[in-house]
């Protein structure tokens, strides 16, 4: 069952892209798909589509007209619904979520309280294992907790990983500032990196296996189902880095996957409903997981806007249950209106 598109036919969206964050070019790239998508004129609607790009030092733009945020609802005057095609940072972390939130303004992906959640992998690992599903073993320290034990932990860790660790930061996405450490150099290079950089650090034992993710479309209280998972395969030596999510060289995908056999695609399909359940999610979340051999998925983070660019996994698994790029944007969008502007 899909979700009815009919209140969609009369809407006026607003494309919202760009953004302050590291992830800013990735941004540009999914909300210029989704305008193309909704711009086509198949009856389907929306009845207008806006574009709304937030600059690198956060002014928002549109027909030329640039002001900052504390002017930027005179840009969304007439707007019924934003499509919030922003990756990390700001865009993603339930700041812009709560802003929407207190203007009352409807929007699409989860609320400010499930973004915040779920761009902490450090919490959405501990709501995740709280309710049943795997993790890694892991620590996490802030600059002035790593000097008096964060360090000694996470050294500990590495002694007890024989595949190494993943280094990364405790918030932030597309594996941006995200590494693998074998030694001790390593560790200890990366994580003073993402510290001087302002970021809690994450260190996670390394699970060997391979790299799945899951899509779930569907508003809290309503009906929610998965999509097809991904098999992702990196190209020997690499993991799914960010090289390896966006070029055109990048990892091979298979939707649907061709090394997971159809339990733990079934294993994929209950912990990635489970996730999103448990975070309070609202209208689409893609979750990632690593499946070792002959084990149940770990659970790696839950992305609450996922990438909507042509290399992107969300638009690859929809298409593979028959759903187009731009009835997908359509489905979205739907789910926002019917959730409205206060959450």
């Amino acid at each position: 069952m899909t979700t009815p598109l009919e209140p969609v036919r009369d809407a006026t969206v607003a494309v919202l892209l760009g953004g302050t964050s590291v992830e800013r070019e990735v941004s540009l790239v999914s909300g210029r798909g989704v305008l193309d998508a909704l711009e086509k004129n198949d009856g389907r609607g929306p009845a207008a589509v806006r574009r709304i790009e937030i600059d690198a030092a956060g002014q928002w733009c549109s027909n030329g007209r640039a002001v900052d945020l504390s002017r930027a609802l005179e840009l969304l005057e007439g707007i019924d619904v934003c499509f919030l095609a922003l990756h990390g940072g700001d865009g993603e972390d339930g700041h812009l979520q709560a802003f929407l939130e207190l203007a009352g303004v409807a929007f699409t992906g989860a609320g400010a309280r499930a973004s915040a959640l779920a761009m902490d992998k450090w919490t959405t690992r501990a709501i995740a294992a709280r309710a049943g599903l795997t993790v890694a073993d892991a620590c996490c320290a802030g600059r002035s907790e790593w000097r008096s034990g964060g360090e000694h932990a996470a050294l500990e860790l590495l002694a007890r990983s024989p595949d190494g660790v993943c280094v990364k930061p405790r918030g932030g996405g597309s594996s941006v500032s995200t590494v693998r450490a074998r030694t001790e150099r390593e560790l200890d290079t990366q994580a003073l990196e993402i510290l001087e950089n302002g970021e809690d650090v994450l260190v996670e034992r390394w699970t060997t296996g391979i790299e799945a993710t899951c899509g779930v479309i569907g508003n809290r209280g309503g009906e929610l189902r998965t999509l097809p998972p991904v098999e992702i395969r990196p190209h020997a030596g690499k993991f799914f880095d960010y090289e390896e999510k966006y070029s055109s060289a990048g990892a091979y995908e298979a939707c649907p996957p061709e090394g997971i056999d159809d339990t733990r695609c079934e294993e994929l399909a209950a912990a990635a409903l489970t996730a999103h359940r448990e975070l309070g999610c609202d209208g689409y979340s893609r979750t990632d997981f690593i499946v070792p051999e002959g084990s149940r998925p770990v659970f790696l983070e839950t992305n609450s806007l996922p990438g909507m660019t042509p290399r992107s996994l969300l638009p690859l698994s929809a298409a593979t249950a028959g759903l187009d790029f731009r009835t997908l944007c359509l489905e979205i969008l739907a789910l926002a209106l019917a959730r409205g502007g206060r959450r």
